[in-house]
């Protein structure tokens, strides 16, 4: 039996009962999280993790653009998972670097050296 299959299956329904500071959970990316615990530690606050009690947030997690370390704290409060659903591994926040963008400024000398060439061949 694999791990998610040992999880316990809760409804949308029971998950929205449960969106109390006292009593906060929320689903992310088909996985039900009791975050009740963590409420006080959050970085970004208490009221932003209230606005999506008891509802899936997985569109609020990612929009805010979370860590890799977020990610792994998430992983331990995982209580169960969403009735008929599956639990979609987080996306890390990692990325492929980025094109340096050295083109422009080689670009932008290139213009400059036609630019002299032809002042100094008018002169």
């Amino acid at each position: 039996m694999s791990e998610e299959e040992d999880l316990k299956a809760y409804t949308l329904d029971e998950v929205s009962q449960h969106n109390t500071v006292e009593d906060l959970w929320v689903v992310y990316n088909g996985g039900v999280y009791d975050i009740t615990k963590y409420i006080d530690e959050h970085p970004g606050g208490e009221e932003v993790v209230i606005d999506v009690a008891g509802m899936d947030a997985t569109e609020a997690f990612e929009d805010i653009g979370h860590s890799d370390d977020a990610r792994e704290i998430l992983k331990g409060l995982l209580i169960g998972k969403v009735e008929g659903g599956t639990i979609k591994s987080p996306v890390s926040t990692v990325t492929q670097p980025e094109s340096t963008g050295s083109s422009m400024p080689m670009l932008a000398i290139f213009v400059l050296l036609i630019a002299a060439g032809v002042y100094f061949y008018i002169k």
